[in-house]
């Protein structure tokens, strides 16, 4: 959802979709209705700006079409392990994976209710990986609260799919939250088990850069920072999607505390 004309798109965030899709994932890019490649961002729409639940439906359709998707690169037809389906997501896609592994709204428009809604979560998909995702509603800042209202009911008890949550330990800008860079945190520590948290030491919100090649809006644009969120979040679903894969357990044991640390539960 950033300002950068296309990395809103499915032409994005090619340190991680071009790693991903060189070890073994066929991996399937959205271009949601606030990419700014899209007239939709700044329309009267009621879902406008960010469009949360639009964005899940995305997802969850190009499962119902996978069909088409794989009919249109030659050669693929036949060689997509449906059974192993994982979704990854940063920022406001951090937000989109986090409703389809469970995590619920208060209703529709992000208010409260007396029965969550948790419809947009998915089956079919059984591990994510959330990078910088929003944590906790009532930690949001006043320009938050007022602009993106849905995030104030945001309820992680329900999200109860394997997850992987990255977060930056320097991401405390107050644009978003009022509680500071552990607020990224929330997915982890508000969800029941199982799940992981990798932390970043000096990790932005751009992660080193995972949105895209040279971003500008990329504070912390750092090669070898971007090079263990590839690794470790590839590793994750590598070895929650196929069962008795060592790349998890293989990757943590490179990992040094200058470049991250993990817990799990």
């Amino acid at each position: 959802h950033g300002p950068s004309n296309f990395l809103s798109s499915l032409h994005g965030y090619g340190p991680l979709a071009d790693y991903y899709a060189a070890r073994g994932f066929v991996v399937v890019q959205p271009t949601h209705l606030d990419s700014k490649t899209l007239p939709f961002r700044s329309s009267d729409h009621p879902e406008a700006p960010l469009f949360w639940r639009a964005r899940a439906e995305d997802m969850s359709r190009v499962l119902d079409h996978l069909d088409v998707v794989e009919g249109a690169v030659p050669g693929l037809a036949g060689r997509v392990a449906r059974g192993a389906v994982g979704v990854v997501g940063h920022s406001m896609g951090g937000h989109t994976a986090s409703v389809l592994l469970g995590a619920r709204h208060g209703d529709a428009t992000g208010g409260t209710s007396a029965e969550p809604e948790s419809e947009v979560a998915d089956p079919r998909i059984r591990a994510g990986v959330l990078l910088a995702a929003p944590g906790r509603g009532d930690a949001l800042s006043d320009f938050a609260r007022a602009h993106y209202s849905f995030l104030s009911s945001l309820d992680f008890s329900a999200m109860r799919a394997p997850a992987l949550v990255v977060a930056g330990d320097a991401d405390d800008h107050p644009f978003m939250k009022t509680v500071g860079a552990a607020w990224h945190a929330d997915p982890y520590h508000l969800a029941p088990g199982p799940k992981a948290l990798l932390t970043l030491p000096g990790g932005e919100h751009g992660l080193g850069g995972v949105a895209g090649y040279d971003a500008a809006e990329t504070a912390d644009e750092s090669p070898e920072r971007v090079a263990t969120v590839q690794l470790l979040t590839w590793a994750y679903l590598r070895s929650q999607l196929v069962p008795g894969d060592p790349a998890w357990r293989d990757a943590l044991a490179t990992l040094d505390s200058a470049r991250g640390r993990v817990e799990s539960k």
